[in-house]
């Protein structure tokens, strides 16, 4: 897929939790459940939350800070900032203050969303930025606060969403590790997933009235959810690898969202990839949306898990509906 002749590689990866737990049993006290029941249902057992006083910001910039620090740049070598949220500080985005508190002076920043494939599509977004020469160092965070926009009386939806940041640094370079990709969306299916606006009216003067910002809870039916990922995931995975003139024996780790441990089996399962290479940590983080992806990636590089020259099928899936995937290899040329 580089047709432009700059390569790309991903050298860097960084994350950052709450410092806060919030187990199965703590949460059954909340709501009627169980840690069986979610545990069954999902393979979460515990999530991390943020209190009122943590900012996405603050996530995001632990998550860049680690993930510069390994990728062996400065943050005055950033080209570019793109942030992945949904559930950013600011309304206006949130990429801005990002770059500040990293002091990264030289880099345009910019919020990006996309849900819970936000990553995916943002690493395409700053593939293309680096394949026409535009930027060289460039850093992708994946952040969300889903809690805040949790129902914690409905018990299909507030057992999943947790909180947390992830980020890689991706830059030019000689030999290309970003193979191939293929994001979709599907608008007419929005309503199964969604933290919508709800309309309300103030009047200003008789007769004039505007809406008032607000918006409900996330809303979710969780069986099309699942229906979707599980059609839909395998397909955008395949066409990815025919993109990079791969087979799934060509791939080292399997990457997904981290949605629901079942959805992660019935995917490996129908792309026949052995268990042992799907990556999963949603057991101790829950659903973190946007970060997902990037804080596995993370935490299986720092195991000692994931390996420079790996070739990592990564996809994304949720809200918009949107879905997508990118097929790299970690790390330089060694």
């Amino acid at each position: 897929m580089n047709q432009l002749g700059v390569g790309i590689a991903i050298t860097g990866s960084g994350s950052a939790t709450p410092d806060v737990s919030l187990d199965n049993h703590q949460l059954s006290l909340m709501v009627e459940t169980s840690d069986e029941w979610i545990k069954s249902r999902t393979g979460i057992q515990a999530r991390r939350l943020a209190d009122a006083q943590v900012s996405l910001t603050q996530l995001a910039a632990r998550a860049g800070k680690n993930a510069i620090a390994m990728a062996g740049i400065t943050p005055q070598d950033l080209d570019l900032i793109i942030l992945a949220t949904s559930t950013p500080d600011d309304l206006f985005g949130t990429a801005g203050q990002i770059q500040a508190s990293l002091g990264a002076t030289q880099a345009v920043a910019f919020d990006l969303t996309a849900a819970c494939s936000g990553f995916v599509f943002a690493m395409v977004t700053a593939a293309q930025f680096i394949r026409t020469g535009t930027y060289k160092n460039v850093l992708l965070i994946g952040a969300d606060i889903l809690s805040r926009w949790v129902n914690w009386q409905d018990r299909g939806s507030c057992i999943l969403f947790a909180d947390g940041a992830g980020a890689v640094v991706m830059q030019a370079n000689e030999c290309d590790r970003f193979l191939g990709f293929s994001i979709r969306s599907d608008g007419t299916q929005y309503k199964y997933l969604q933290l919508a606006y709800v309309p309300q009216n103030q009047e200003l003067v008789k007769g004039i009235e505007v809406g008032k910002g607000n918006f409900q809870p996330i809303v979710m039916n969780g069986k099309e959810i699942y229906r979707f990922a599980v059609q839909k995931v395998p397909e955008v995975i395949e066409k990815a690898l025919f993109h990079a003139n791969l087979t799934t024996e060509d791939i080292d780790w399997l990457l997904l969202h981290q949605a629901n441990q079942r959805i992660l089996d019935a995917v490996a399962e129908r792309l026949k990839i052995n268990s042992a290479k799907v990556i999963s940590n949603l057991a101790n983080y829950g659903n973190t949306s946007a970060a997902s992806i990037p804080l596995a990636l993370d935490e299986a590089v720092r195991q000692g898990k994931v390996k420079a020259g790996d070739a990592i099928a990564a996809a994304g899936f949720g809200a918009g509906l949107t879905w997508g995937a990118t097929i790299f290899r970690w790390g330089r040329q060694s």
